[in-house]
């Protein structure tokens, strides 16, 4: 996954806030209930659902942001690919940067929206199955009219 908000890594990068995962490591867990996003700073991170990596975030993307807008339990874990560093975005930042920078929402719903279109790829992909083409079906006779004899 491309990190949508790039240029706003020299922002968060040295903050105090930011925090550091080892490789191996979960950034949060499914079933958790979230209490904060995340923007990948420095390494990769895979969302896992199951033993299936479904995506892997870099550097500029978001994470975890689905906990802040519907406040559901997460649906996928994050698990560091390396060395990570994350900056974490609570739900009064959130609300903040969405207030304060307009295109913050933006870049929240771009990136939602081009996961849920990646998914929907790997959907097709998966359980495409060939279309086969039926052969028309034979028409059926023709009723005969019958003569009725009195």
């Amino acid at each position: 996954m491309t990190g949508v908000q790039t240029c706003a890594l020299p922002i968060f990068r040295d903050l105090p806030e930011v925090k550091a995962f080892a490789s191996g490591e979960y950034i949060f867990r499914k079933g958790e209930q979230g209490s904060a996003m995340y923007m990948v700073i420095e390494g990769d991170i895979e969302l896992v659902v199951g033993r299936l990596v479904v995506e892997t975030a870099h550097p500029g993307a978001f994470i975890g942001e689905m906990a802040l807008i519907d406040d559901a339990p997460r649906s996928a874990s994050a698990r560091a690919k390396g060395e990570v560093r994350v900056f974490p975005i609570d739900e009064a930042r959130f609300q903040g940067l969405v207030k304060d920078t307009p295109s913050f929402a933006l870049d929240v719903m771009k990136a939602l929206a081009l996961r849920l279109r990646r998914t929907n790829e790997k959907i097709a992909s998966r359980h495409a199955a060939p279309v086969r083409r039926r052969a028309a079906a034979p028409a059926a006779p023709a009723k005969r009219k019958t003569r009725r004899t009195r």
